[in-house]
């Protein structure tokens, strides 16, 4: 059970690298965000408390429907009477779940859309495509900002789209990416501080926090080896993450934007928020690539360092929940 687990998570990663992402109508984590948006409005009251038990009752009840599809698939594939056909399918079936949990090469495909733009002289494209992958106001912001915000996405979705679901599959199977998944589309969604999604969201956004506080600093951790490997600032990495990492709003976020700042030997700001680094807020196509190298190598590093030393613990006390 455990071999088939491990090989689940490489197969993802394969599919990952090669093909990347399906279309957003076939998408799981598409469908997601669609439940959350169609029951989100249902969950409007006069009442601060109402509107927050709602928020809890959407995560509740979106990652119940999910496991409970999950472990449905999984009854069905277990029917089947020819072991090694049934293995095989639940590789197959596996990992390209895990995969839909996963977002290496959409991210480098939306970080280098934005360089494209950047490249073409187009600022105006170039914002609004960085829009798409920030919270922030992108309708002001110069080069080098721009430059600086994809690479701070880059370095946030390492956690939220690659080690996060990867840490909860080693902890808890499918179930475990598939509720994380649920967690943090949710968050992107209606986690903000605003009028309107401040007490729906609010569950959501502390559902994320805590589920991100591990995965956070160990990937900011594996992401000083990444330096290494790749020939960067592995001690700048460290120092920075260390003397940096607690400096932005989320208590999660800055851990691996502070590793990549120091590795590149560079600076992030988000006006009016953060400064990450000691270098200077200049950018070039050469940072983003740099970022994204970072982001493949640390995904593979993790699994091995993390990952599966987790599910290898778990299998030999006994606790390892399948896939």
């Amino acid at each position: 059970m455990i071999v088939e687990s491990i090989i689940i998570i490489f197969f993802a990663l394969a599919i990952d690298f090669t093909i990347g992402d399906p279309k957003n109508k076939f998408h799981p984590t598409a469908w997601i965000g669609s439940l959350i948006s169609k029951l989100t409005p249902l969950l409007k009251n006069s009442s601060d408390n109402l509107e927050k038990l709602g928020g809890m009752i959407l995560i509740i009840l979106s990652s119940t429907i999910v496991v409970s599809l999950i472990i449905f698939l999984d009854f069905g594939i277990n029917l089947i009477t020819i072991d090694y056909l049934s293995i095989i399918i639940s590789v197959i079936v596996g990992g390209i779940l895990l995969k839909t949990t996963i977002a290496i090469k959409g991210m480098e495909k939306h970080a280098l859309a934005v360089v494209t733009s950047l490249e073409n002289n187009n600022i105006s494209s170039a914002r609004d495509h960085l829009s798409k992958i920030v919270k922030r106001n992108t309708k002001d912001l110069d080069k080098n900002h721009v430059f600086s915000g994809v690479i701070e996405s880059i370095s946030e979705n390492t956690v939220d789209g690659i080690t996060g679901p990867l840490f909860y599959f080693g902890l808890f199977g499918l179930p475990g990416a598939f509720v994380y998944r649920v967690v943090n589309t949710a968050d992107s969604m209606i986690g903000y501080r605003t009028n309107i999604f401040k007490n729906i969201g609010w569950f959501a956004a502390t559902c994320d926090k805590i589920l991100n506080y591990l995965p956070s600093r160990l990937t900011g951790i594996v992401m000083i080896f990444s330096a290494m490997i790749l020939g960067n600032d592995w001690r700048q990495s460290y120092k920075i993450m260390i003397r940096d990492g607690k400096k932005t709003e989320s208590p999660n976020a800055g851990y691996p934007m502070a590793a990549i700042a120091g590795a590149l030997g560079t600076k992030f700001e988000k006006i009016d928020h953060y400064y990450l680094g000691d270098g200077k807020i200049t950018f070039s196509k050469e940072h983003v690539k740099s970022a994204i190298s970072l982001m493949k190598v640390t995904s593979i590093i993790f699994c091995g360092i993390v990952v599966l030393p987790v599910m290898l613990l778990l299998s030999y006390l006994g606790w390892w929940i399948h896939a």
